[in-house]
């Protein structure tokens, strides 16, 4: 796995077989919580909802807990960090019966980015063949290694042919030059790097990494919505991420470095109160819209101290509500400036999906109706069997989408190809597409 993030290339995994049954475990590492979910993927028949979906998900055990050692989502103290992936992933194990020695990893820090790269290539036969669509899909996805950066997904949002655009599956078309649009999602690459090895010090090998904003969308979003258009917000502890989900195609992805722990920050430091308790008080009584009665409704806060001898303190809701609505709107308005830049704002369709530990912060969703888009719904995983009542919700969205995601791994291409019987431009033989049709299909 290390030599490949050498190469500016995270790990990538194997698409599973549409046929073919699996176990999948996965590993969500967030700022405040450590999740790990092992399920078996089993073939399915079709949707009316979910139908680019393969597979049924039937999860056998799920196991989460505290987060140390993690900082907007990436490490910062490899023993602490350490032992809360092996906590989380001896829960999951137990309660599945099941050992996993592999994981699918997902990554909300790292400072995830967005870069579209083109690319074409001379079609050496009158029809387009798969070997074409490699060769021009590697072309355009080397452009995303750069310094300090490695590629997460690299993932084909169209083709071309001689000049035409808007082409989904060249597959058999005629023509003499294939070209092909690439989204390409990066981020640094020692964060990805430090995250490998503190997996890899709990003796799991990482099947692939996944970007967190790309994987709540894999989970939350029904096919209606990614065909006409939608951003997914997910507002983590330490991170805020959002992927731009357009024809079917993620076609953006981005974040800050700010989110819910932020708020409980200034919660803390504000009434003043310990942060378990400013995290208590905003889960249960934070809100970024004033009403009426906040101003007589009192809260309890615990002593600073945490001595029970001493006496807690009362402020009104409306004090808790002045400090949590400026740093919601600062996030908002981050959003919203990113969006813009971002080029593809038109492609959203004003549609937005909020997912993340965040997402239950009350009035959040109104104040991103106002800000960025009317239509705001807090997302929650679909398709999903045999989650935990306590795993379904908004919060749990990455982790969901992260087993959604082997079934849509062979969308995306970033993989070097080494090719030492076989020269750049020749077509492969025969021996050679019945072996890869082999590899593929059991």
């Amino acid at each position: 796995m290390r030599s490949r993030l050498a190469q500016g290339f995270a790990p990538k995994m194997r698409p599973l077989p549409p046929r073919k049954s699996g176990l999948v475990g996965v590993l969500d590492i967030g700022t405040s919580k450590v999740v790990c979910a092992i399920a078996r993927l089993k073939p399915r028949g079709a949707s009316d909802v979910l139908r680019r979906r393969t597979h049924s998900i039937d999860v056998l055990g799920i196991g989460h807990t505290r987060a140390h050692g993690i900082k907007g989502g990436a490490v910062v103290d490899m023993a602490k960090a350490e032992l809360a992936i092996r906590q989380a992933v001896d829960m999951a194990e137990r309660a599945s019966g099941v050992q996993i020695a592999s994981v699918v990893v997902g990554v909300s820090g790292g400072r995830l980015a967005s870069q579209h790269y083109e690319a074409a290539v001379r079609l050496t036969a009158p029809a387009v063949e798969e070997f074409d669509i490699r060769r021009v899909l590697e072309a355009a996805s080397t452009y995303g290694v750069g310094d300090g950066r490695a590629v997460m997904h690299a993932l084909p949002v169209g083709y071309s042919l001689d000049g035409r655009r808007g082409i989904g599956e060249p597959c058999g078309m005629l023509g003499q030059e294939l070209g092909a649009d690439m989204h390409v999602i990066t981020a640094d690459l020692t964060a990805l790097k430090n995250l490998v090895l503190c997996v890899e010090r709990c003796h799991l090998s990482i099947e692939a990494m996944v970007a967190a904003p790309y994987a709540a969308a894999l989970s939350c979003l029904t096919d209606d919505e990614m065909e006409l258009g939608v951003t997914l917000i997910d507002m983590g502890a330490g991170t805020t991420t959002f992927a731009i989900v357009a024809d079917g195609h993620c076609v953006y992805a981005d974040g800050i470095a700010l989110g819910g722990q932020h708020i409980t920050n200034d919660v803390a430091r504000g009434l003043p109160a310990r942060l378990a308790d400013a995290e208590r008080l905003k889960a249960l009584h934070g809100a970024v819209v004033a009403v009426s009665t906040d101003d007589h409704d009192m809260l309890t806060v615990p002593p600073l101290s945490g001595d029970s001898r001493d006496q807690p303190h009362m402020v009104p809701k409306s004090r808790l509500v002045t400090i949590v609505r400026p740093r919601a709107e600062e996030i908002v308005e981050l959003i919203f400036e990113r969006l813009k830049a971002s080029g593809h704002a038109g492609d959203a369709g004003r549609r937005i999906v909020l997912t993340g530990g965040g997402a239950q912060l009350q009035g959040l969703a109104d104040l991103m109706s106002r800000h960025i888009g009317p239509q705001v719904r807090i997302g929650r995983p679909l398709g999903v069997s045999r989650l935990p009542e306590a795993a379904r919700g908004a919060a749990f969205a990455v982790t969901a989408g992260l087993l959604v995601y082997p079934q849509v791994a062979g969308l995306e291409h970033f993989e070097p190809r080494r090719r030492q019987a076989m020269a750049v431009g020749e077509s492969p033989g025969y021996f050679d597409r019945v072996g890869r049709w082999l590899k593929d299909s059991f």
